[in-house]
């Protein structure tokens, strides 16, 4: 089961990732999504298709925790672990609607592909202002705090009531 779990997770990141990448590739290159359907129809194509591999991508790799569960040994205190996880799950979500909102939601799914915008600039407001790309570091951070507060919470003291294990 774990060995699936692995592959399903490890398939459907590279399914968003592959997919997203050849089809923006193939958009600039090409126009192959505009050509098609125009902008606004190519857009929301494509948009369709990233939103259900993003929700799958998620769905894997809570899987993919449920399947892995008591393999993480951590020499702190629960409490402190569940905190620890769900503030990097507040910090995650924050950072991602922050630079969501900062953006647009256009550039959310990467709208200027399909109709570049008339003057470009360089985004300095909100969490650009720190960093270059706070969705793909900071905002990964609510994944790991879920996986955390989860296993801490829920898994490791079912599995010590289930075999009557202190530690």
């Amino acid at each position: 089961m774990t060995l699936l779990a692995v592959a399903y997770c490890i398939a459907s990141r590279l399914a968003y990732v592959l997919f997203t990448g050849i089809a923006l590739r193939r958009q600039e290159t090409t126009a192959a999504y505009t050509r098609t359907w125009g902008v606004e129809g190519g857009f929301q194509r494509f948009r369709r298709v990233v939103s259900a591999l993003m929700v799958n991508d998620v769905f894997a790799f809570a899987l993919l925790c449920l399947v892995t569960r008591d393999t993480l040994e951590v020499a702190v205190a629960r409490a402190v672990a569940i905190v620890v996880g769900l503030v990097l799950v507040a910090v995650g979500i924050s950072v991602k609607v922050w630079a969501a909102n900062t953006l647009g939601g256009e550039a959310y799914y990467w709208y200027n592909f399909f109709s570049p915008p008339r003057s470009p600039h360089i985004v300095l407001a909100g969490p650009y202002r720190f960093l270059a790309n706070p969705m793909y570091t900071v905002g990964y951070l609510q994944a790991y705090g879920f996986a955390l507060a989860f296993y801490f919470a829920v898994e490791k003291p079912h599995f010590q009531r289930l075999n009557g294990s202190r530690t």
